[in-house]
């Protein structure tokens, strides 16, 4: 067997030119959806995601409010920030980029964004919302795996879903969307993380397995079903080049449907970030 590879950026196109078609419907009642992007700090990594993001929203209609920000910015003065773009009616979405510099406290920056602008989906009373069945706006990265296994036509409903990793921005909600009785969720969810005693005996089981750790090539060809779904979220930077979660070769011997690190789930978060913003919008 040789899996099928999920192509997330020909999918996350499909998703921006829904977008786009959204934005100018906005656009002619007069409303230009605005994106608010805050960096602190010089990280390269973080300067070339919100480069990234920033480029995509210009192609779909979004207008871009930049804010960056030296890593010494005091945490006092990033509130305050947080607090002028909550209060400016023409940012509808507001995307704090993370990590943050440690004397900052990401939770109380998180907490700062109005929850109706909160375009990444972090706020605790969004998670809750989503938690419940009842989302305003789900993180973009969960989202984009979401919307990747509809696209893919991956029945998730009856699936026996694994997750390998329990983080805030990707694991606890993806869990949490596709055990929701909803179109592209009611999936069987187990998650695994650093606790999990034999990560394997779970992971072989897995109609779909969302591998979403860090750690470069953490699940190898025996911990994988045949014919399983794997959705790959990892980036690691290796000696080698950019690696997944999971063992991409071995993958694509013996599963159904594999994506690619890099070129699968990155895109399609940009996307959804880019729909989130939109939403928040009224599109």
């Amino acid at each position: 067997m040789t899996a099928a590879v999920i192509d997330g950026k020909a999918l996350a196109q499909e998703v921006r030119s829904e977008v786009k078609v959204r934005a100018l419907a906005l656009a002619e009642e007069g409303i230009t959806p605005g994106l608010a992007t805050v960096l602190v700090g010089e990280d390269p990594a973080s300067r070339v995601y919100v480069g990234a993001k920033q480029k995509a929203c210009a192609e779909v209609g979004i207008k871009v409010w930049d804010y960056p920000l030296p890593s010494s910015t005091p945490e006092d003065e990033l509130l305050g920030l947080i607090a002028d773009l909550n209060a400016n009616e023409g940012v509808h979405g507001i995307l704090v980029q993370l990590p943050l510099p440690e004397h900052i406290d990401e939770q109380k920056v998180l907490v700062a964004v109005d929850p109706l602008k909160d375009a990444d989906g972090f706020h605790p009373m969004n998670l809750g919302r989503l938690l419940a069945g009842d989302p305003l706006v789900a993180p973009a990265t969960p989202a984009g795996i979401q919307e990747m296994l509809m696209r893919s036509n991956v029945e998730v409903s009856g699936a026996e879903v694994v997750v390998v990793g329990r983080s805030n921005i990707v694991g606890k909600p993806i869990a949490a969307m596709l055990l929701q009785k909803a179109p592209g969720a009611n999936g069987t969810v187990t998650v695994c993380h650093t606790g999990t005693r034999d990560i394997a005996q779970h992971t072989v089981r897995a109609d779909i397995l969302i591998a979403a750790i860090g750690r470069a090539h953490a699940i190898t060809g025996p911990m994988l079903k045949p014919g399983s779904v794997v959705i790959d979220v990892g980036m690691n930077r290796t000696e080698d080049g950019l690696k997944g979660d999971v063992d991409f070769d071995a993958a694509m011997e013996i599963c159904s449907q594999v994506t690619p690190v890099p070129g699968g789930v990155g895109p399609m978060t940009i996307a959804m970030l880019l729909s989130n913003t939109v939403m928040l919008a009224g599109g």
